[in-house]
């Protein structure tokens, strides 16, 4: 039987000085308060009450039973307390198994997790890195960020934010090859491309909103970012990139942007989770920062300048 109760039991049965009285305070039965106090003196061992016709009195044993389950009460009641307060105080706690792409951990989530954790330092994130798209459910991922317009169903998604994106070469490929001046011309150039895209088409949007797609191709894929940026800073070709990855080569010089004119189809950034009846605190604190996060200019880069940029491109 359950402890707990039996000690309510008997409690009101030794306040209330019968047990009738009891079992209408309790509404229980007045056989189950009279199986609650025999299993009390059991766990006892010892006579906790003296019955008479008049009246109910506690024995020595049951003085001692009476002080231990009003302490038992007690801690009980109290239990829920200590647990909300240290909810109160800082409910994001526990650890969050976090996937996305190296080039976005690298430059843009792990300076994120860093603020976070100095904001909450009962939470923890752990990094899975990886290009392919991780099955969350298979591999325990509790949230996903990837770039894509692509998701799969049976997946909660936030939004982000926009991931534009630039065609950039390195001047000692453009000084060989020639300045592509239209995105038709880039089907005659050396593209560094996405391995598992297949084959790939570019798109874009001109100055009037209009789409234009474009096949390339090339001698070098792959499927990680910063690859393809090393080779295309290498000269080995032209490439297709994120703003936030390609800025800092194309700030020293290294890459060029090219195709001014044309605005390449921008990605969305989502945070990928598992639908739950209730989401974890942690959780939903990191998605609320990670919103905040991608809409500061510092912290997420906007496309570069040029006289079509302010156009919103179709994707």
């Amino acid at each position: 039987m359950d402890r707990l109760t039996a000690a309510e039991v008997f409690v009101q049965i030794a306040e209330r000085g019968s047990m009738a009285a009891a079992a209408t305070a309790l509404d229980m039965s007045r056989a189950m308060v009279t199986r609650y106090l025999a299993q009390m003196e059991q766990w006892a061992g010892a006579r906790l009450l003296h019955r008479t016709t008049r009246r109910l009195s506690l024995t020595s044993a049951g003085e001692q039973a009476l002080a231990h389950s009003r302490q038992l009460l007690a801690v009980a009641r109290e239990l829920p307390r200590v647990a909300e307060d240290e909810r109160q105080a800082d409910p994001v706690r526990g650890l969050l198994r976090l996937a996305c792409a190296q080039s976005l951990a690298q430059e843009v989530l792990a300076p994120a997790a860093a603020v976070f954790l100095q904001r909450h330092p009962l939470a923890a994130i752990d990094f899975r890195v990886d290009s392919r798209a991780v099955n969350l459910v298979e591999e325990r991922v509790d949230l996903a960020i990837r770039i894509s317009n692509q998701l799969e169903p049976g997946l909660v998604a936030r939004r982000l934010g926009d991931c534009a994106s630039v065609v950039c070469a390195s001047p000692d490929y453009l000084a060989r090859h020639g300045t592509p001046q239209r995105p038709e011309d880039l089907a005659a150039h050396r593209c560094l491309t996405y391995s598992y895209f297949g084959r790939s088409v570019w798109e874009f949007a001109d100055a009037q909103g209009r789409p234009v797609g474009v096949p390339v191709g090339g001698p070098l894929s792959a499927n990680e970012t910063q690859v393809l940026l090393a080779a295309a800073a290498q000269g080995v070709g032209i490439t297709l990139q994120p703003v936030y990855a390609a800025a800092p080569l194309l700030a020293a010089g290294r890459l060029q942007a090219l195709l001014p004119l044309w605005v390449p189809q921008a990605l969305g950034v989502h945070a990928l989770y598992q639908p739950q009846r209730r989401v974890p605190p942690v959780l939903r604190a990191l998605l609320d920062f990670l919103v905040d996060w991608f809409a500061a200019p510092g912290h997420w880069p906007a496309a570069p300048a040029g006289p079509a940029r302010s156009r919103r491109p179709r994707v």
